[in-house]
């Protein structure tokens, strides 16, 4: 039956698309966003008058302890894990995903799906047009300037500081340009909130490819980080990483797009969660959510299995042997 679903979902995504290309190709996504947000209100207003009181789990002391491991407390509806099948992005498997989103060649199926397009998918729920796509990816270029004083800070710290602690410190230093921070000192209303704090994550997604290439330029090369504004998101962080691969840039874009979201429960999405709901703006929730992607029982587990691999190739070498599903079997 979900299956069934998913194709039904994929085949009026198609069909939406090719019906509404006119019209819908003129809408940036902010736009589109912002037409959809009166009837989510209206969702959400529903949901709370007629289940807000309704009990969804029971917690224990163990999850208290165990920093609400398990404890069901949020709302999301942007992706789903599941143990056997894997991730599903608005109910689109990852092959789904690849059949119908728009890639850097510009047609889908023929190439990994680029990250404009599952971030348009994730945000609206809608399967983007190559136009919205690549409407998407000039606004990401266009707002990807840092100010001087993050660089020059991020320059100044000591090269063997983890890549995470700089990454946090980098984007915390970008916070002083903050458009709901302004907004919100400025007296906005609440009614207005979301499209300052959407501003707020646009510039966040925006500016983080450099402040990780940076990261890494000085860490391991020569501090110099080039872009290339002609390519989409990832093809350009390819390029101030320092490599010049279009196969790598096509691994990339599959990368990024596999770790775009991986539901709303884990540390550091509950994180950054957290800290936005006390309005702290985009930059400081998504470095609270970066502190906890640091811990080795989180992202930085990433980093655990990478050494174990090193590890294991190293111990291989030395006794002569190869690398491989029976060797590593035994």
């Amino acid at each position: 039956m979900l299956a069934s679903g998913v194709k039904s979902f994929v085949k009026k995504s198609l069909q939406t698309n090719q019906i509404n290309l006119a019209s819908r190709s003129l809408m940036t996504l902010t736009e589109t966003l912002m037409a959809q947000v009166p009837e989510k209100q209206k969702s959400l207003a529903a949901l709370k008058k007629e289940h807000g009181s309704k009990v969804i789990g029971e917690v224990t002391v163990d999850q208290c302890i165990g920093g609400a491991r398990g404890v069901k407390c949020m709302l999301w509806e942007t992706s789903n894990l599941d143990a056997e099948e894997g991730i599903r992005f608005r109910g689109l498997t990852i092959p789904d995903c690849q059949k119908v989103l728009p890639t850097f060649s510009g047609t889908a199926g023929e190439g990994e799906p680029m990250l404009e397009s599952l971030l348009w998918l994730l945000l609206t729920s809608e399967v983007p047009n190559n136009e919205q796509v690549a409407s998407l990816t000039k606004e990401l270029h266009e707002r990807s300037e840092l100010p001087a004083h993050v660089i020059t800070l991020i320059n100044s710290l000591p090269k063997d500081m983890h890549p995470m602690t700089q990454m946090t410190i980098g984007l915390n230093a970008a916070q002083t340009g903050s458009k709901f921070a302004k907004a919100y000192g400025d007296g906005v209303h609440k009614s207005e909130y979301h499209k300052h704090v959407l501003e707020d994550i646009l510039d966040v997604i925006a500016i983080l490819p450099e402040i990780a290439a940076q990261i890494y330029r000085n860490v391991y090369f020569d501090g110099v980080v080039t872009k290339d504004h002609s390519l989409d998101y990832s093809g350009n962080f390819c390029r101030m990483l320092g490599y010049d691969n279009p196969s790598f840039d096509e691994l990339m874009r599959l990368y990024l797009c596999i770790h775009t979201d991986h539901e709303g429960g884990n540390a550091s999405a509950h994180a950054t969660h957290l800290v936005g709901s006390t309005l702290s703006d985009p930059y400081l929730a998504y470095a609270g959510g970066l502190n906890a992607l640091a811990g080795p029982l989180h992202g930085l587990a990433n980093q655990e299995v990478l050494k174990w691999i090193q590890e294991l190739n190293s111990k291989f070498g030395s006794e002569g042997k190869e690398v491989n599903a029976e060797t590593i079997t035994e």
